[in-house]
C-alpha cells in the first residue's frame, strides 16, 4: 500500500503527509471496487489496474465520484477483460 501511495501521491502533486490515511482508504475502497466490478488483478503489477485506482481516487478526493464508471468505461471493461472475468 505505501508503494501505491507514493506513486498516488506523486501523481496528484501531494507533498505532505497530512492526507495518508485519508488517501490509503480511498486506494483502498477504490481496489475494492474495481475488483468487485473487474475480478482479481495484482494492483502492484497490472498497470491498467492501478491508472484506474488512482483515477478512481483522484474522482473520489475531489467529490466527483458519480461521474468515474460513466467516463472510465471503456477502460474498466478493458480491465475486466484483461483479468479473464468477462466471457463472450
Amino acid at each position: 500500500m505505501d508503494e501505491l501511495l507514493k506513486k498516488l501521491k506523486d501523481r496528484l502533486h501531494i507533498l505532505h503527509n497530512d492526507e495518508d490515511e485519508q488517501l490509503k482508504q480511498l486506494l483502498s475502497s477504490s481496489i475494492f471496487s474495481l475488483k468487485n466490478q473487474c475480478g482479481y488483478f495484482d494492483e502492484t503489477t497490472n498497470l491498467l489496474a492501478q491508472e484506474l485506482i488512482f483515477e478512481r481516487v483522484r474522482y473520489a478526493y475531489n467529490d466527483s465520484l458519480e461521474y468515474f464508471d460513466k467516463n472510465f468505461r471503456t477502460q474498466i471493461i478493458n480491465l475486466a477483460l484483461s483479468v479473464g472475468e468477462i466471457e463472450w
